[in-house]
C-alpha cells in the first residue's frame, strides 16, 4: 500500500515500499523539473562541502606543522560550538563524575 502526500506539483512524498510504487504513480513536468533542481543544488552543496573539509583538514595540518596540538585544537572547537549554559551543565557533570571516582 502507498501512502501518499502529494504537493503542489504532483510529487510523491512517501511511499511505504519503493517496489508498490506502480507506472501510474506519475511526476509531473514541473515536478521533474522541480526534483532536477533540488538534487542538483544538492550536488552542488556536497561538493561546496567537500572543498570545506579538504580546506578545513589543511588548517589543523598547517597548525599541526607550527606546534599545536590538534586533538587540543578540536577539542576547542567543538566546546566554542556550544553556549555558555551547555558547556556549564557538561563541566559541572564532569566534575561531579570525576569526583565520584576519587580523581
Amino acid at each position: 500500500m502507498v501512502q501518499s502526500n502529494f504537493f503542489s506539483f504532483g510529487i510523491i512524498a512517501m511511499a511505504d515500499d519503493a517496489a508498490s510504487i506502480t507506472s501510474n504513480d506519475v511526476i509531473t513536468g514541473a515536478a521533474q523539473t522541480r526534483l532536477r533542481t533540488i538534487i542538483e543544488r544538492i550536488e552542488r552543496l556536497e561538493e561546496d562541502k567537500a572543498v570545506i573539509a579538504n580546506d578545513i583538514k589543511e588548517v589543523y595540518a598547517e597548525a599541526k606543522g607550527e606546534g599545536f596540538d590538534v586533538k587540543i585544537l578540536r577539542k576547542v572547537v567543538s566546546i566554542r560550538k556550544k553556549d555558555k549554559i551547555k558547556r556549564d551543565e557538561e563541566d559541572a557533570l564532569l566534575d561531579l563524575y570525576m569526583s565520584a571516582i576519587g580523581m
